[in-house]
Order: structure tokens, then sequence, then C-alpha cells
């Protein structure tokens, strides 16, 4: 009996977790990937309970976002980008970049990042992850991060091949840069023409 409560239990978390990703507007791909569902399930979760609600929500079709250069498009991105991050960092789904002086020990090795970005997909992480984009959506409810968007860079800075947190080299506020950079990193504030060069 307990064996059927707990397939029963993770069951009922991983459906309740799809219409999370629904009301988000999440593609079927992403949603499969979190939760495990079939394509077949997911449709059926949308026709039985989004397709009555309040407002129309759109099913988005195609690939999922998948490059970088989308979070420094703009400086309004670039600000949005960060307090995403500052929020992903809090909630504990991204790692948080180690103290400038912090001896060689404590940096993770390279081996880790592939191990922690296999790790990122479940639904313990799902639903923290919908828990910090609602709390996004909070802090700027006109921000033009979408959900998908959200996804791909909780996965890329966990993974930290194209991106990572870092500092502003002037004031030292939560910035997200590629993880090689050609120059110093500045955030928007610091960017003006009253402050020198880094």
């Amino acid at each position: 009996m307990r064996i059927s409560d707990d397939r029963y239990c993770r069951e009922r978390a991983r459906m309740e977790l799809a219409l999370r990703f629904l009301r988000h507007e999440a593609r079927t791909q992403t949603i499969r990937a979190w939760t495990g569902l079939s394509d077949d399930r997911i449709r059926k979760l949308y026709r039985s309970y989004m397709s009555h609600a309040l407002r129309e929500l759109p099913r988005h079709r195609g690939k999922s976002p998948h490059q970088i250069a989308y979070f420094t498009r703009s400086p309004r991105l670039q600000e949005e980008t960060a307090i995403l991050a500052s929020v992903l960092s809090l909630l504990g789904l991204v790692p948080v970049p180690p103290a400038p002086m912090a001896p060689a020990a404590s940096v993770p090795a390279p081996g880790r990042a592939t191990a922690a970005s296999a790790a990122l997909p479940g639904l313990a992480r799902g639903e923290l992850l919908c828990q910090a984009f609602e709390v996004f959506r909070l802090l700027l409810p006109s921000a033009q991060i979408s959900f998908e968007h959200a996804v791909f860079l909780a996965g890329a800075l966990v993974r930290g091949d194209q991106l990572r947190l870092g500092g502003c080299c002037d004031c030292g506020s939560l910035l997200v840069t590629e993880r090689f950079p050609l120059r110093a990193a500045r955030c928007h504030r610091c960017s003006g023409a009253s402050h020198p060069r880094c």
C-alpha cells in the first residue's frame, strides 16, 4: 500500500508541476523534460484544465530559446537578466559565484558543473524554478523575459559553459556575463560617461 501511495504522490506532483508550467506558457518539450510526462499527457492536461482558463493561454511551438545573445541584447534585458539570476541564485537553483579572493581549493572542479546541469530538471527544482519566475514577475510585472528564457538562463548558469554570474567592476552588483568576456563587465548604471573605464 505504501508503494502505491508514494507512486500516487509522485504522479500528482508531476501533474501539478506540468499545470504550473502550462500557466507560464512553457513548451511541451520543456514540460516533458522537467516532469517526465509524455507529450500526449501534456496535451490532455492542457485541454482538460487550461482551455477553460479566464484568459487564453497560448501554446508556443518550435524550438525553445537557445541563444545567449538574447540576455545582452539591450540594457533593459541585461538588467532583467541580473534580477532573474539573483532570484535563481537566492533560491539555490544556480551556484553562487566564488568570492574574488577565494582559495583555489574552494572552487568547484570542472566535472561538477556537468553533474549539476544533469541534475537541473526534476520535480523539486521545477517547483523552485516556477517560484523564482513568479517572484521575478512580481518584482518586474512588465518584464520581457519569458518563462522559457528563464529555463534556458537557469540551465546555462548551472552549466557555466556560456554564461556565468559575475560582478560589476565598478560597484560589484550582480551581472550575468559571458564565460570569457572580452572586457571587464559593468552594469548599466556604471557604464555611463561619468565613470572611468575598468
